[in-house]
């Protein structure tokens, strides 16, 4: 009996100390994926008059926004228990104390002011922007007051630090390697405007490649070869309702097209269908 229960004593050690070693073993995993980086430097341009006037709508169409608040004082973005809690930083602190050269690194390389990676933002997509339409996008940001308190810092619960030790979460550096390698095609000049603004906007969501993906648990958004089977007024409707033909509910893009591209002028919009239906028309 005693030796029984001295070896039930050795496994039940064994155990501990094994998932001591794991639970070890994803936080550190979890802490170098969210340790400082060195970003790039910026090149930026002087933006045009029409750029300037542009940034304050440029704005809502990126979505800063939605994710930072309507005076960009910050949000609470993600409260999941067990995974995270996530806000988006109070932009009017951030851009009193960063430099144009930082805020644009977080812009395009989702790397912060403090050098750490950011989360849940879509430098994948923003990458995409050119240099003066980073530069007037920062410009839009600067004329907002510095107000309001300190957003906090992320917050990761168990499953959260699993997640990013096992790459089921991205950092935004991350996905922008990943979209870097996987740019949208390239159909010409003929669409290269409607290509500009799915790369900056869309890709975010319906991944590098456009051919969809799951943006949250049980949340996909689709191939966006979709699109080809719209014609311009029922895509602008989408756009700018949220309502595809036919009045199916769809969640994510429903908000997106209500608070971000319904701010689209009529020629983006038009550019991005001609391009989708493009793609479409060239899909296998």
């Amino acid at each position: 009996m005693a030796k029984v229960l001295r070896w039930t004593g050795y496994v039940v050690g064994g155990l501990v100390v094994i998932a001591v070693a794991v639970a070890l073993f994803v936080w550190s995993a979890a802490d170098v994926k969210l340790s400082e980086i060195t970003p790039q430097p910026e090149r930026l341009a002087t933006p045009t008059p029409a750029q300037l006037a542009d940034g304050p709508r440029q704005l809502r169409v990126l979505g800063c926004l939605s994710c930072h608040g309507g005076m960009l004082q910050g949000d609470l973005f993600m409260d999941e228990p067990g995974l995270a809690k996530i806000y988006a930083p109070n932009l009017t602190r951030v851009a009193a104390k960063a430099t144009d050269q930082q805020l644009a690194q977080a812009i395009r390389q989702g790397i912060g002011h403090n050098g750490r990676p950011l989360l849940v933002m879509p430098s994948e997509g923003y990458q995409f922007m050119t240099d003066s339409e980073v530069a007037a996008l920062i410009s839009a940001i600067r004329t907002f007051p510095k107000a309001g308190r300190e957003t906090p810092a992320p917050s990761f619960g168990a499953m959260g630090r699993v997640g990013l030790a096992l790459g089921k979460f991205h950092t935004a550096p991350e996905l922008v390697e990943t979209y870097r390698k996987s740019p949208i095609a390239d159909f010409g000049p003929q669409f290269a405007s409607g290509r500009h603004v799915v790369a900056v906007n869309c890709a975010e969501c319906h991944g590098p490649d456009l051919k969809g993906q799951e943006v949250k648990p049980g949340s996909i958004a689709p191939d966006l070869a979709i699109a080809g089977a719209y014609d311009l007024e029922q895509f602008k409707t989408l756009l700018r309702t949220g309502v595809p033909p036919g009045g199916k509910k769809l969640g994510m893009m429903a908000s997106v097209a209500r608070d971000d591209f319904s701010h689209l002028k009529d020629e983006e919009i038009a550019a991005i269908h001609a391009y989708l239906v493009e793609r479409a028309r060239r899909a296998p």
